[in-house]
């Protein structure tokens, strides 16, 4: 306890300014120096993050839009259901080449490929005449997205010092949450073609702002020009930051890395690395099979089935609390750590798909009057709002921390697909499920919610403070570091 109370005195960068001068200058100079670093890694994240704004946009974009794309291109139910599903479709083929990209032509540029799809999709959707072109736009929006949905909290867990990593990557699902919440408001009031013009609103900046956004460093001194490393870092930390220590380590662990023979998608199930699949699929696994996408993506029809006359007002109520509640999960991400959010997050998602599942008991039986709305109501507002504090953005921080660079991008592209798998899936077999037993439905996912604060205890690292070489190190025997960091 003392150690951590030592460790949290510190301060979060040391400046190279400490060496000469008086106490008076060196505050004056390392104050200077922190700011200057913390605003460059807030700007990167900025632009990262813009990408994540696009996904939730992409996401939410369907639900709002269906009424005016059906009677303006006189497309059945079935067709508009294959424009929405397909978007699933590709960015499972983007999570596939996610990894391949990322490493190949770096983040930066992997976010830029992403941007030129989705603006490509956007545009073909805004001046689309027929079924065709709606489908092919979505479809490049989704390539889009699968590559956006591994390289952005990559690029962020790379970029920000450890103390702060965990807050700072948990904004990308802050964002994608502030855009499909965007998506749904706009949609009730403007077209649905305007709408896809301002999808391309996003990309559009963050073209702009990779043009002076750094490389990750980490990716450079695996990939780049050590000359190139360190110049990248430097602008991260601050001009009089001290980055030899953190430099040092970076460069000792990714020599060892380069020791190893050339990663595979096979070599992933090697002992070295099987703790690292185990905890990265796992949790996007049960994060998927949790019910998340069918209580998104069907709200509106849970609440209309479960007794209420429209589904409006719940789908408000639900971004209301979703917003605030990814908002407190980020600024609790490196105070908490991510174990104890994640274990509170899949408890209380636990708790809401009883009650949904409740409420249907209720409405099926009869249980008293009014008594299956409010039991949905407040079993969706409390799924939504737990998901929202941990389950919906720690799984891709804990990713993005937890596999070696040597191995991410085969790493990442497995774990990418594994979730958009899972959410076509879940998708898919909701409405089935429904039919089949509304009730027993929910109770299902419940139990796999249950099953997740288990799997969080006995499986899931605490990775809260530790530099992503220590946490990489300490799950693979291997990589055991024989350097400081």
């Amino acid at each position: 306890m003392e150690q951590e109370n030592q460790e949290a005195q510190k301060p979060f960068l040391v400046t190279a300014a400490g060496r000469s001068g008086d106490g008076c200058n060196l505050a004056a100079s390392g104050a200077a120096s922190s700011s200057s670093s913390i605003a460059v890694v807030v700007a990167s994240t900025a632009v990262a993050v813009a990408g994540s704004f696009e996904f939730g946009i992409s996401v939410g974009y369907s639900s709002p839009s269906q009424p005016g794309i059906m009677h303006d291109l006189n497309l059945s139910l079935a067709e508009y259901s294959v424009f929405g599903s397909i978007l699933t479709i590709g960015a499972m083929l983007g999570a596939i080449v996610s990894g391949t990209v990322a490493d190949r032509v770096g983040r930066r540029s992997a976010m830029a490929i992403s941007d030129l799809l989705c603006i490509l999709g956007y545009l073909l959707i805004t001046f689309s005449q027929n079924f065709w072109w709606l489908d092919i736009g979505r479809f490049s929006i989704g390539c889009g997205i699968g590559l956006l949905s591994y390289v952005v909290p990559v690029y962020i867990s790379e970029i920000t010092p450890k103390n702060l990593r965990g807050g700072f990557a948990t904004v990308n699902q802050f964002m994608i949450c502030c855009g499909a919440s965007l998506a749904y408001v706009l949609g009730t009031f403007i077209t649905w073609r305007t709408l896809a013009t301002i999808g391309v609103a996003p990309c559009l900046l963050q073209l702009v702002g990779l043009l002076v956004t750094p490389e990750s460093p980490r990716w450079l001194a695996r990939f780049g020009q050590p000359g190139e490393f360190e110049a990248a870092l430097q602008k991260l930390r601050g001009k009089g930051t001290d980055i030899s220590d953190e430099a040092t380590g970076i460069k000792d662990f990714t020599e060892k890395l380069q020791q190893l023979p050339e990663s595979k998608m096979l070599d992933l199930f090697q002992k070295d690395y099987i703790r690292a699949v185990t905890v990265g699929v796992g949790l996007m696994v049960l994060q998927q099979f949790g019910g998340v996408n069918a209580i998104c993506f069907y709200a509106s029809e849970i609440f209309v089935s479960a007794g209420f006359s429209s589904g409006n007002t719940g789908m408000l109520a639900m971004v209301a609390v979703q917003i605030p509640m990814t908002g407190l999960g980020v600024l609790l991400m490196d105070k908490a750590g991510r174990r104890p959010l994640l274990m509170v997050s899949a408890a209380g998602t636990c708790l809401g798909c009883l009650l949904v599942g409740l409420s249907f008991l209720a409405k099926e039986h009869h249980w008293g009057k009014d008594l299956n709305l409010v039991l949905a109501l407040a079993g969706i507002l409390i799924f939504g709002g737990s998901f929202s504090l941990g389950m919906g953005g720690i799984p891709w921080v804990i990713m993005s921390e937890i596999f070696p660079i040597n191995m991410k991008g085969a790493a990442g592209s497995l774990v990418t697909l594994v979730s958009w798998l899972g959410s076509w899936i879940v998708s898919y077999a909701f409405n089935f499920l429904l039919v089949w037993n509304s009730y027993g439905t929910f109770f299902i996912f419940a139990s796999i919610c249950g099953l997740t604060v288990v799997f969080v205890e006995r499986l899931v690292p605490e990775t809260k403070g530790r530099t992503l070489e220590e946490i990489q190190a300490s799950m693979n025997s291997s990589l055991t570091p024989p350097f400081h960091v």
